[in-house]
């Protein structure tokens, strides 16, 4: 009778974006919403198998309720604050994010509201290996600062004064230690280390001299389970430490622990499920690039609960080749360190149909509700949401509104019926683009874009559609791979956001290859003449321009000539003046796959074959964010009351200020650490400058401009009694190569007379 029940509620509540507690696990119930069935893990389809070509009905979807509401906890059964981290935890800098629970926080005071003003250049270091945009947070042990470098070593540096002490090259040409580094202090049996991934390897160096650790794994390193493809390697996350188990997220999917003293594989977490684990029947078709925590992670050290949140599956914006809602896709994971076992989880989007990941680590936090301090977990995501829960059992601190959704206009494709509108905690951004969106920034600017509004389809999880651009914020957040910063004292986070629209285009991606080696047909020099410069060479689209691939499989003859003589929204008209019948018509044959001899569409498949065009921001006339600003935020958000705080704008474009415009904020790729001085850096944004902002108000209180952008978080440290900044400055992951360097900046108060 219980367990019936059980299944019931999740049922009724809408169980793929529940956490699911032990008590409801041993229940055996399914992850799929009311009235949505999970397709049969093994399906038997024929060479057409017409269920997966069939279109969503839009009427029934509106017969749902508007609303679903998951419960949040009450005050009184959420855990008690336990005490830890005690004080002198934030008293270092030995994990890239500041510490195991990611909170990029400082107990430092020396640097404060009344004197950062004076703050000046203490040392630059250059590594002197090439150029390129570091996003690792830099971690300080005792006097020496480890970082990656342009030309993939790690490298040590001497913390007083920028001079390098060593360099390490792991083997092979990905990235070492692409988004973080930790340090452990050793034990009895076991020397200190610092720990890193790199390419198909999790390394142990000697931080005193960059040696490998001869006793870990085979010369210094194991080798991880996943794959190392590219530059990111199998694991670009980085790791936590709880006692002597290190635990590493994969770069495509899964999550491992090893020992961290001999490098022993302790375990694996599966966030793609195999059969017979929990989440495999949310797939009909499982992908083996899914569910990956490629951002990274949080470790409670005390509980030694591990905080993992993930992306969805891929490819993006396209689901039918797994249809379900895919777990452990777009989650935040609680896992036992010791052993790997899943302790609860919490699935912010079903079937993700826009490239949601929750891009940031986990954040913990103690907070205050009803009189009580309780121990939370808070991660940020794309949407500008923060999921905020229970650190221990994974309940709700606020009730988590979900809004019903349209369904899919692309026949195969079967949307989860509900995705997240929650009212606290509140939004630091906004996923949904609307004509009040739209710059005004100047007449040329608003009339430009418009024009091209016209083209796009917009609304509340607004699935891709084959005949126009799909248009919302936030493809790179809202928040960002850096996520955000946490005050323990106040229980307040600091994120930074992005604030621009991205156009998402789908097209049937089942044309055969042009023949070239005859070179172009009458068709295709018609089409380089009057269409490239809008949808391409290669007839995939640019920006509102919509994909010409696969058209054939959405307009007749007649419906191309009729677009192509009047025009429609941005597109132009060309009348027979420009384009005469005998040339429309060749252009027809070309784009219809007429023109070329035995140029024959392939054989149906069981599914769908979609592919997207590519990301392409909406901008004005001028290249800026066609939607009005600010473009770029940092905001102050009280978890203990879910309540924004303070939001201002970060960054600018000094060719605008000087025309009159006031800060627009720019996108930002940084993130913010907080310290008890009242203070909070901030670098990341497009003009290259450090700020500091004044925590309680978010008043920006001095800035200092670096030789390239600082794409990672900031750290800071005490060295012989004196407090310093340090910025990785190597340049945007926006910028051409030319725009990319390789220095790390640090900044102090001037050193006393003598010292």
């Amino acid at each position: 009778m219980k367990k019936n029940f059980h299944i019931q509620i999740l049922r009724v509540l809408g169980a793929s974006c529940l956490f699911f507690q032990e008590v409801l696990l041993a229940s055996g119930g399914t992850n799929a919403w009311p009235n949505q069935s999970v397709t049969s893990t093994t399906p038997q389809v024929t060479p057409v198998d017409q269920k997966y070509w069939a279109v969503e009905d839009a009427e029934a979807r509106k017969l749902l309720p508007s609303y679903k509401v998951i419960p949040a906890a009450k005050p009184e059964n959420l855990t008690s604050a336990n005490g830890y981290p005690k004080r002198e935890t934030f008293l270092s800098w030995h994990r890239s994010h500041g510490d195991n629970g990611g909170r990029r926080y400082s107990a430092l005071n020396q640097i404060n509201r009344q004197n950062v003003t004076n703050l000046q250049v203490a040392w630059i270091y250059h590594s002197r290996d090439g150029s390129n945009a570091i996003q690792c947070n830099p971690i300080i042990v005792r006097n020496i600062m480890m970082v990656p470098s342009p030309g993939k070593y790690i490298i040590g540096v001497n913390a007083a004064n920028g001079r390098e002490l060593w360099r390490f090259k792991p083997e092979g040409q990905c990235r070492p230690a692409f988004r973080g580094l930790i340090y452990w202090p050793g034990s009895f049996l076991a020397n200190e280390r610092v720990l890193f991934c790199a390419g198909q390897y999790l390394y142990a160096l000697n931080p005193q001299n960059g040696h490998p650790i001869e006793a870990f794994g085979l010369g210094g390193r194991v080798t991880l389970p996943g794959k190392s493809q590219g530059e990111f390697g199998a694991a670009t996350a980085g790791p936590t430490i709880f006692k002597h188990i290190i635990v590493v997220p994969g770069f495509e999917k899964d999550v491992w622990a090893f020992d961290v003293k001999s490098g022993k594989q302790l375990w694996t977490f599966h966030t793609v499920p195999h059969p017979g684990e929990f989440g495999y029947e949310t797939w009909d078709h499982t992908e083996t690039y899914a569910a990956n925590d490629w951002t990274g992670m949080a470790m409670d050290e005390v509980r030694g609960i591990a905080y993992i949140s993930t992306g969805g599956a891929k490819p993006n914006f396209i689901g039918v080749s797994h249809r379900g809602d895919n777990l452990f896709c777009n989650c935040l994971i609680a896992l036992d360190a010791r052993t790997g076992k899943r302790l609860w989880h919490f699935q912010e989007i079903p079937h993700d149909l826009w490239d949601r990941d929750i891009t940031a680590p986990a954040n913990l936090a103690t907070i205050t509700r009803a009189g009580r301090r309780v121990d939370v977990v808070a991660v940020t995501t794309k949407n500008g949401d923060t999921l905020l829960l229970d650190r221990v059992t994974g309940k709700l601190v606020f009730p988590f509104r979900m809004r019903r959704a349209p369904v899919s206009d692309l026949p195969g494709e079967k949307t989860a019926p509900y995705q997240p509108d929650p009212e606290l905690p509140e939004r630091f951004s906004k996923m949904e683009f609307t004509a009040a969106d739209l710059t005004d920034r100047t007449q040329e600017a608003a009339d430009f874009a418009a024009a091209r509004f016209k083209s796009v389809n917009t609304g509340f999880f607004r699935p891709p559609s084959l005949a126009h651009p799909n248009l919302y914020f936030g493809m790179d957040g809202g928040a960002e791979w850096s996520g955000a910063c946490i005050d323990p004292d106040t229980g307040r986070l600091y994120v930074t956001a992005n604030h621009l629209g991205w156009m998402i285009s789908i097209f049937r991606d089942e044309d055969p290859p042009e023949n070239s080696s005859k070179g172009k047909t009458p068709g295709r020099k018609v089409y380089e003449a009057f269409c490239a410069q809008c949808h391409g060479a290669n007839r995939l689209g640019l920006g509102v321009a919509t994909p010409l691939r696969g058209l054939r499989f959405r307009l007749t003859d007649d419906a191309i000539k009729m677009q192509v003589r009047t025009g429609k929204n941005g597109m132009p008209a060309f009348p027979y003046t420009v384009i005469n019948e005998k040339d429309l018509q060749l252009l027809v044959d070309y784009l219809m796959l007429r023109d070329q001899p035995n140029q024959l569409p392939p054989a149906k498949s069981d599914r769908p074959g979609y592919n997207f065009s590519g990301y392409h921001r909406f901008l004005d006339n001028e290249g800026y964010p066609a939607n009005n600003p600010p473009w770029g935020t940092l905001n102050c958000l009280d978890l203990n009351t879910g309540k924004l705080v303070w939001t201002v704008p970060l960054g600018e474009y000094p060719e605008l200020s000087a025309r009159g415009f006031s800060k627009t904020g720019t996108e930002n790729y940084g993130g913010a650490i907080a310290t008890a001085g009242g203070l909070l850096f901030c670098s990341g944004t497009r003009d290259a400058k450090i700020r500091a902002f004044d925590k309680d108000t978010g008043a920006e209180l001095w800035t200092a401009k670096l030789p390239w952008v600082g794409i990672a978080p900031p750290a800071t440290y005490e060295l012989n009694g004196r407090q310093f900044v340090v910025i990785t400055s190597t340049g945007n992951k926006l910028g051409k190569p030319s725009e990319y360097g390789d220095a790390w900046v640090a900044f102090a108060l001037p050193a006393p007379v003598g010292k």
